[in-house]
């Protein structure tokens, strides 16, 4: 497999970075993501929008927004490992203690329900699609844009985000695994700027980021070539311009 885009634009959000220059200070000393530090308050998302929406899916419609706000954008694509799990889980536990689930939880607990927000909330009927590929949800994001761009769509919003992982599923994920929310907005085009090959992998991936976070801090901080690992084969990315 070989991919090839240009990097028009991006936007990022998770506790305590939200400004790029709060991402390039990330970047340029790998800091650590710390849990405890707030969320940035979202500047694009109706009120009564975000309230309706758990706090990955916030993230990564406030941060759609804000491309779709400064960019001409042709068709968007969504990616999450994990969805909406804070609300289903809610509502698995509703049901096992014979409650009355909540009917904004039952609207919202599609995985779809992120981008459909999004397009709502810019009153754009834009194509999208969301798709969830466990660890490797967004490098297989990066193969939906790539297919979207064959098909002529010119600029091509990827969302990649999760929310936060209740503790009821932590047993059964990898002890790294992200437990706080975070949305990664790239806005694509098809170009010769970065390109993708995978190759088998003979180990699972082993980093502590989501992909998407891997790649910016791999972007921001000027790497010519790195490798994202994934469930099965591993992603290697090379970079011609600076972002």
């Amino acid at each position: 497999m070989n991919l090839h885009f240009n990097l028009i634009d991006w936007q990022a959000s998770a506790p305590g970075l939200s400004e790029p220059a709060d991402w390039q200070h990330w970047a340029q000393h790998e800091a650590m993501i710390d849990a405890a530090l707030p969320l940035a308050k979202c500047r694009h998302l109706p009120m009564m929008t975000a309230r309706r929406l758990s706090g990955g899916s916030r993230l990564a419609v406030d941060c759609g927004l804000a491309l779709l706000r400064r960019q001409q954008v042709d068709a968007i694509v969504f990616t999450s490992r994990h969805g909406e799990l804070e609300r289903n889980l809610r509502i698995l536990t509703a049901l096992a203690e014979q409650q009355s689930v909540s009917p904004t939880d039952f609207a919202m607990s599609v995985h779809n329900a992120a981008v459909g927000s999004l397009t709502i909330a810019a009153s754009a009927p834009i194509v999208a699609t969301s798709l969830a590929a466990g660890v490797d949800s967004f490098q297989q994001g990066m193969v939906e844009v790539a297919a979207l761009h064959g098909a002529g769509y010119q600029q091509v919003l990827l969302v990649d985000f999760d929310g936060r992982v209740p503790d009821r599923y932590l047993p059964w994920l990898a002890a790294d695994t992200p437990r706080w929310p975070y949305a990664v907005a790239l806005l694509l085009a098809s170009g010769e700027q970065l390109s993708c090959t995978s190759e088998i992998s003979q180990q699972p991936a082993s980093s502590g980021w989501p992909q998407s976070l891997q790649f910016l801090y791999a972007r921001l901080a000027a790497h010519r070539q790195f490798s994202i690992g994934g469930a099965q084969l591993n992603w290697c990315w090379e970079c011609h311009h600076a972002i």
